[in-house]
């Protein structure tokens, strides 16, 4: 960033909106290909987020079901603790 505190230049705005248009996903990217505000880019960016907070909680809910009905001591027990290290 540049060396002026608190002021931030365009040129490095568009950069900061370039690189996290890249991380969004294919479809969000050709929703955005034409250099939408950083206003709606920030709004897609949250949602993504927000988004992808569910299927976390989906996925833990969904581990801690398939674990609970597995013998702690299986193979397939250590192969999924193992992955969570």
């Amino acid at each position: 960033m540049s060396g002026r505190r608190g002021r931030i230049s365009d040129d490095e705005i568009n950069e900061l909106i370039s690189k996290l248009q890249a991380l969004l996903p294919e479809s969000s990217r050709r929703r955005n290909a034409n250099r939408s505000s950083a206003s709606k880019l920030l709004k897609e960016t949250c949602s993504y987020i927000k988004s992808l907070h569910r299927e976390v909680d989906d996925l833990s809910e969904r581990l801690s079901g398939l674990m609970s009905t597995m013998d702690n001591d299986s193979p397939q027990a250590e192969i999924i603790r193992s992955l969570l290290r």
